[in-house]
């Protein structure tokens, strides 16, 4: 069953939490097995990997509305999208244009040329009018501008850029499990944040209580995050630490799959096209189909339904034959 771990170290100023996305990650993977929709292996581990992390800065950010982790770039993956509501409810989808080794790693897939980039979208659910979303964009190279090759080096980076916050962060994927651990030293709080005598920036790198705990962290194999359940892992890693566990978060209140598209939205879409657009398919191909990107679910509408879409509600007539 999929679920979230969340933990502090007591006396220390250092939080943690721990995903692993089971029985959630393999319905996204089985609502893509057809020859026709899969991804290349490299990539479904990528989203998996994305779908963790998404779930550790969701959780960690306690936002309300949706985070999207995006990253584009310049080689045969052109995007790769994880989006994780506030309830932990996650979907993913990615944009392959070329052909993946299976032995490609982040820059092989995204970032080729150099022009990759790794976006986090915060979309709040009640929007005021005329605010946008809160978008964060960072390159995918280190400070040397040496190519990084794993999702959480970028991430690491980024929360480092925009939180000033140091954090650890080691995930893993495959078909089976997508798994993360995060490790973040805590903002600095109270009267020495309101009176400038210590700022999260002046900290990075100098906390020896999360450089002990992250080195402790990146002990942790691939294997052993992705096979290894979440108590044994803490067990291994912080056994001689001041380990103060949360209840986790599983079903309705855990991570999950989950995704909202309707036929109600692709009917809008389809009309949003226009009549003669929409006209000319169905004289092609005697129908619309539209798949949906992130869950695959097909949505057909024939004569019958394309017409009732361009006409007035109290202008239809009965009997239509809208199905998926």
């Amino acid at each position: 069953m999929s679920e979230l771990h969340k933990f502090i170290f007591e006396g220390l100023p250092v939080r943690g939490m721990l995903v692993r996305l089971t029985d959630s990650w393999q319905e996204v993977l089985t609502r893509r097995a057809d020859a026709a929709d899969a991804f290349p292996a490299p990539v479904r581990a990528l989203l998996g990997e994305m779908a963790a992390a998404g779930v550790l800065m969701q959780s960690n950010l306690r936002f309300d509305g949706a985070l999207v982790l995006q990253m584009f770039g310049d080689g045969p993956v052109k995007l790769a999208v994880a989006e994780v509501q506030d309830d932990l409810a996650f979907r993913v989808t990615a944009k392959v244009v070329g052909e993946v080794a299976d032995s490609a790693r982040l820059e092989a897939m995204l970032n080729v040329h150099g022009q990759g980039r790794c976006a986090i979208t915060l979309d709040p659910k009640s929007r005021r009018p005329g605010q946008q979303p809160y978008q964060g964009v960072v390159a995918l190279h280190g400070d040397q501008r040496e190519p990084l090759q794993h999702l959480g080096e970028v991430l690491e980076h980024y929360m480092l850029q925009s939180e000033q916050l140091d954090t650890r962060l080691i995930l893993a994927a495959d078909d089976n499990v997508a798994a993360g651990l995060l490790i973040q030293r805590l903002p600095v709080q109270g009267e020495g944040n309101l009176q400038g005598a210590q700022r999260n920036e002046d900290l990075i790198g100098l906390d020896e209580s999360f450089n002990r705990l992250s080195l402790l962290a990146g002990t942790l194999t691939r294997e052993e995050l992705l096979t290894l359940d979440a108590d044994t892992i803490l067990r291994r890693l912080f056994w001689e630490e001041p380990l103060r566990r949360f209840p986790a978060l599983r079903d309705d209140s855990g991570p999950r799959f989950a995704c909202s598209c309707s036929r109600e939205r692709v009917g809008s879409m389809l009309k949003s096209l226009g009549r003669p657009e929409i006209d000319g398919i169905i004289a092609e191909q005697g129908r619309v189909e539209i798949s949906c990107d992130f869950c695959g679910l097909k949505y057909h509408f024939d004569p019958v339904d394309v017409g009732g879409l361009f006409t007035p509600p109290g202008q239809q007539a009965p009997g239509s034959t809208a199905t998926h």
